[in-house]
């Protein structure tokens, strides 16, 4: 009994050098039963299934072995292993021993006896090795044997823990795991752009003849390309996200994780990964066979891999991956600045890219003077190529900047919500007179509740000391309208876009002492119960106007 379970329990190593090479020493009669159930149930937890694709686990430095036998009587019996490393390259190969196949049925059947294991191992002690090969590409054997013989399938993992998958088939008649790859298994780039890259490739012969099961998905990534659909999954998964059960996606709904963005459009199912190395995009196309990747970024370079899934199985082949770079951004336009001349740019706020404007200094001092027209915007300065200014602006902004004579500035605008912005943007020397009003220390237009009537509503606002023109608006909205309203202004836009209607007065104000520089008017003739939307414009002595943050009062519904 202690035979038995020495037998049993030996590293592998040790147990399948004694199966193939070495004669087994007769088991005392009281162990001989016990020997053939561990012999028994050994055989079977090793043994290669025939036409199922089997998972194996590797550890490092630790070789696996796993056994499959032709049955006897079969002439000429072709056989196929396909073995696809998951991570790291493998070192696997295939060894034969002849004439083993009859001792492990008896053995595995419990019909023979002691004498006879004897004889049998001693009978052959030939063992061959008949492929070995090192590396991380999927590999097929493709095999004939014309006698019953015993295989082992040995595979050992020098870098690290990894795991494989093994394919074994004795029935080359039916229909392939796999789907088949064309003769010419290489990806085509047609044409790259700043964004875009477009592949092509040539069929699967799988596709041609199962068109409805079988589809094509297309891997991208900035890092390297994979040999295989498995060892694309592993990589993804080891940089700590959790994926989704293939890349083949039968389209049925799962949760995706938050670093992941699926798109369904157009029959296309895509997926992005955030992953630490950037992005890892999944694109199913079904079956067709040129694809143009969009929303790529300019002067990077991409690696492609396309894979032929089948979807009854998601077992898959891979093609030759590829790569391109995309083209470099064009640079962006640079428009002059001149001395006291005001210009208005728009932004756009889905492309998030920056407009460039250019000034060479005429004098020491300059001032940069920008007015936020709509949405919110950064201000990146650098004098020279070094940054004198960098921050998101609101209302109208002042810039003083001192430097040499023929200084070149550089500012570079960029709106900071999706949605567009604009703003107005001036430069001129410090001494000369600015072209926008002097402004008071709140652009806010306050409104007295105690002073609402059913008819009329009193509001306020600040001066300044220096005399101007200020004018009064009133619009009437509804109250799913105020949001959009205060959004959407046009904070550059003066009166001239206005209604003739809307206009309530024009008067002028000022006053030296700033504690004073106050003023209110009571608007009449009002609704009840009725929201209006007020507006003041503060008009400078270059008539250039600056409009006050709006103002909503809704007045009173019983008085």
């Amino acid at each position: 009994l202690k035979m038995s379970w020495f037998w049993f329990y030996l590293p592998l190593r040790l147990l399948t050098a004694a199966c193939l090479c070495h004669s087994i020493k007769d088991p005392t009669t009281s162990s001989q039963q016990s020997f053939k159930t561990d012999l028994f149930n050994f055989y079977h937890s090793l043994i290669l299934a025939d036409g199922k694709e089997t998972t194996v686990h590797l550890l490092k430095d630790i070789p696996r072995r796993y056994y499959f036998v032709l049955e006897e009587g079969r002439a000429l019996a072709p056989f196929t292993i396909t073995v696809t490393p998951c991570d790291v390259p493998i070192e696997w190969s295939i060894l034969v021993h002849k004439a083993s196949a009859s001792f492990l049925g008896k053995a595995a059947r419990g019909d023979h006896d002691t004498q006879e294991v004897s004889k049998s191992q001693q009978a052959s002690s030939m063992v061959s090795t008949i492929f070995n090969y090192k590396g991380n590409s999927v590999e097929t054997y493709m095999g004939m044997s014309s006698h019953s013989a015993l295989y082992m399938l040995e595979f050992l993992s020098t870098e690290r823990d990894t795991h494989i998958t093994v394919y074994l088939t004795t029935d080359t008649t039916s229909g392939h795991l796999y789907p088949e790859l064309p003769m010419d298994p290489r990806i085509d780039v047609i044409s790259t752009g700043h964004t875009t890259v477009t592949l092509t490739w040539k069929h699967s012969p799988s596709v041609l003849q199962h068109r409805e099961n079988i589809q094509y998905c297309l891997l991208v990534n900035e890092k390297h390309n994979y040999k295989s659909l498995c060892a694309a999954e592993t990589a993804i998964r080891s940089s700590g996200m959790k994926l989704p059960p293939t890349l083949a996606l039968s389209l049925s709904p799962y949760l995706l994780e938050p670093q992941q963005v699926m798109i369904l459009s157009n029959s296309e199912l895509s997926i992005i990964n955030r992953v630490s190395s950037g992005e890892v995009r999944q694109i199913c196309m079904g079956t067709k066979n040129t694809y143009t990747v969009p929303n790529l970024s300019p002067s990077t370079q991409y690696y492609f891999d396309v894979f032929v899934v089948n979807l009854l199985t998601n077992a898959s082949a891979a093609y030759t991956g590829t790569f391109a770079r995309t083209l470099e951004e064009p640079e962006p336009k640079v428009t002059e600045l001149k001395d006291g001349k005001v210009i208005q740019v728009v932004l756009d706020g889905k492309k998030q890219k920056f407009y460039s404007l250019q000034y060479q200094a005429r004098h020491k001092k300059i001032q940069f003077t920008f007015q936020l027209c709509r949405g919110q915007v950064r201000v990146h300065i650098t004098k020279n190529g070094k940054t004198v200014a960098s921050e998101n602006i609101s209302g109208l902004r002042y810039f003083s900047l001192k430097g040499k004579l023929l200084d070149t500035y550089l500012v570079q605008l960029r709106s900071t919500e999706e949605t567009n912005s604009s703003v107005k943007v001036q430069v001129s020397p410090h001494f000369h007179k600015p072209l926008f009003p002097l402004l008071p220390e709140s652009l806010k237009i306050k409104s007295f509740s105690k002073l609402r009537t059913c008819n009329s509503v009193t509001i306020a606002w600040l001066g300044t000391q220096e005399e101007s023109k200020y004018c009064v608006y009133k619009k009437k909205i509804e109250e799913d309208q105020v949001w959009m309203e205060l959004r959407s202004a046009d904070r550059c836009s003066g009166p001239e876009s206005r209604h003739k209607s809307e206009k309530v007065l024009c008067k002028y104000f000022y006053d030296i002492n700033l504690q004073r520089a106050v003023t209110t008017e009571t608007i009449k003739g009002l609704d009840e119960g009725t929201l209006y939307l007020f507006d003041v414009y503060l008009f400078g002595p270059s008539g250039i106007p600056v409009r006050y943050h709006s103002k909503v009062v809704k007045t009173r519904k019983r008085c």
